[in-house]
């Protein structure tokens, strides 16, 4: 492969003791390489990537230098929402259910619902968990109440003494052994 010299061997070295990214060491191992004059079919198992990958490295170094080596923005999936949205979001979860949700506390199943409704957004429900773990939610919730619940009646059920049950009888030993069993002495005769 034909490597641009935009650095000589031992600044790429330098460059790579210095890196703390695993992923752009990788990358300018793969340059380091090529420049020695290595195939990509040697380098790729030595620098975890496929043969493929290692031209496409070297390549966009060779065009665009250590920038090349750098991932580009705006890859993946756009964001859901934008920061306004995200914003009134987080307001509506901070202030809770309402009637019109029908439930005590919000769900990641409620959420999702909101994003469609009021949003327009559909996500998956693994996404909506991200989403509020983004916003600083985390995804716990109180054990819910039932609405007949009488707090006084159940302080008094905790404060009064449960009832005793009934004593076992005293158990008897029907040999002297000292091993412990409570086996009659006829079993072992039994089991021949």
């Amino acid at each position: 492969m034909r490597v641009v010299a935009h650095f000589c061997v031992e600044e790429l070295r330098q460059l790579i003791r210095r890196e703390r990214d695993a992923t752009m060491v990788r990358r300018l191992q793969a340059v380091l390489g090529a420049l020695e004059g290595e195939s990509s079919k040697i380098l790729a198992p030595r620098v975890q990537l496929c043969e493929r990958a290692v031209r496409l490295w070297v390549n966009r170094y060779n065009r665009d230098g250590l920038a090349g080596l750098k991932d580009r923005p705006g890859r993946g999936r756009p964001q859901a929402l934008s920061d306004d949205q995200e914003r009134q979001l987080q307001a509506r979860i901070r202030a809770g259910a309402t009637d019109d949700d029908g439930v005590c506390s919000l769900r990641g199943e409620d959420v999702r619902r909101i994003l469609k409704e009021e949003f327009g957004v559909v996500r998956g429900l693994q996404t909506v968990y991200d989403l509020l773990h983004k916003l600083g939610f985390v995804v716990l919730r109180p054990r819910p109440q039932h609405p007949d619940a009488d707090p006084a009646t159940q302080e008094a059920f905790k404060k009064k003494p449960p009832k005793s049950s009934r004593k076992s009888p005293r158990s008897i030993p029907t040999s002297r052994s000292k091993s412990g069993s409570k086996t009659k002495p006829a079993s072992a005769r039994r089991a021949r």
